[in-house]
């Protein structure tokens, strides 16, 4: 399968009720098997009070006793060190029976995942939003069941913004740059745009920034494009308009999103790309924050990035399939995903749970988010190896805006590596 870039449309989310994903047959079996669940799952949160392990340890207690005779064995795993684990217990056969991380695509072409159709009862499907089910589908079945959605958006620090004389939040390139000169000539903040192009989420940023320069990671035909003439001009501009100027930080290839978000929250920053959580570290932080369309070259971006988690079920758990299928659907409930989403200030990917966070009062903040999403674009989660693509990414492609490399040849790099990846799928 090549349909390397997902697109949603706004009728996706308000026509989901009553579809469901794609299905598959029968695959592995449940004799001799355990009721034991292992259960694997990325820890989202940035402090003790936040940490994802108190969602998944109430989760795990409520199932087992609404479940007589099951049991969930819980391992929750740093975010940045997650996939190097499991990628460990595979080649140990040690593997999770459900996997909640960022991507599933590549254990799809290592035949490692139950289908969907196996794993989740049909009401349970049905309640998933279309565009999120149909994104994960790979190999022409769907292997990968969307966990939080989220969308971007321009953050900016409005007191910063007054105090360095900028009127309005920048909705083109120039206007970026240009308010970046003013806040550092103002001193009005430590950084005033950060750019986090390190391993913790590159290919994010990266995307954002090439998407406003019309470019991306594939052309129409499902092509990979990392080495594109706009990809390169992005990166060229980026290094002589931001990161050269001392605009940005230092280092933007050794800088994590986590970082920026931080210094967003205590105020140390101008204006950067951020996705709903930071509305709720914001506030935490007294920040008084204002958002907009992220800026393009030209103009405002009409499509923003959006971006799924996933969990997937592994056939060669030591658990039941059926043991599997009752601790999913349990955890796929309205109450459930809701409670996930609110503790980061994510969007769900069922249809009931997206309604009530909408119509919430106490979300509205997220409205932005729930409106840029039915256009946003996805990464290419569903070609098999993208998981591979993504990692090389993370890893080096934050080196094209560094002062002292020639971003050209850090893209040819990554393309090359591109080509061998899809090349061997």
């Amino acid at each position: 399968m090549r349909n390397r870039v997902v697109a949603t449309g706004a009728a996706t989310l308000v026509m989901a009720l009553g579809l469901s994903a794609c299905g598959g047959g029968d695959e592995g079996g449940g004799e001799g098997k355990s009721k034991t669940i292992k259960v694997v799952a990325a820890d989202y949160g940035d402090k003790a009070s936040n940490a994802s392990k108190i969602f998944w340890e109430k989760v795990a207690k409520d199932f087992e006793a609404a479940n007589s005779g099951y049991k969930v064995d819980l391992q929750i795993i740093n975010w940045n060190d997650i996939d190097k684990s499991v990628k460990n217990m595979i080649q140990t056969d040690n593997y999770p029976d459900v996997l909640q991380t960022g991507g599933y695509a590549d254990k799809v072409a290592d035949d490692l995942l139950y289908k969907v159709d196996d794993v989740l009862s049909p009401a349970t499907k049905a309640n998933i939003v279309p565009a999120f089910a149909k994104a994960g589908e790979a190999k022409g079945a769907a292997y990968g069941i969307p966990w939080v959605s989220s969308s971007r958006v321009l953050f900016y620090n409005k007191k910063v913004f007054s105090a360095a004389g900028v009127a309005k939040p920048p909705t083109t390139w120039a206007e970026v740059a240009d308010a970046a000169k003013k806040i550092s000539e103002k001193k009005a903040a430590d950084t005033p745009y950060a750019l986090p192009l390190g391993p913790e989420e590159a290919q994010g940023e990266t995307l954002m920034w090439e998407m406003g320069n019309g470019g991306g990671y594939t052309d129409a035909a499902g092509k990979y494009t990392l080495n594109s003439a706009p990809n390169v001009e992005t990166f060229k501009w980026l290094q002589d308009n931001l990161v050269k100027p001392g605009l940005t930080y230092p280092n933007p290839a050794s800088t994590d999103r986590k970082t920026a978000f931080a210094d967003f929250a205590a105020g140390k920053v101008g204006m950067m790309n951020g996705h709903p959580s930071v509305v709720k570290m914001a506030e935490d932080g007294k920040v008084e924050y204002g958002v907009a369309k992220i800026p393009g070259r030209t103009g405002p971006l009409e499509s923003t990035l959006g971006v799924a988690d996933w969990t997937m079920a592994f056939k060669d758990g030591k658990a039941d399939k059926d043991a599997v299928k009752k601790f999913l659907d349990f955890t796929y409930t309205k109450k459930n995903l809701v409670a996930f989403a609110e503790m980061y200030n994510f969007m769900p990917v069922t249809t009931d749970a997206v309604a009530e966070m909408e119509a919430n009062p106490k979300h509205a903040s997220l409205k932005p988010f729930f409106e840029a999403l039915p256009t946003a674009k996805f990464y290419p989660v569903n070609d098999t190896a993208w998981d591979v693509i993504s990692a090389e990414i993370k890893k080096s492609g934050g080196k094209a805006a560094s002062k002292d490399e020639d971003p050209k040849a850090v893209l040819d790099d990554l393309q090359k590596k591109a080509e061998d990846a899809a090349a061997a799928e």
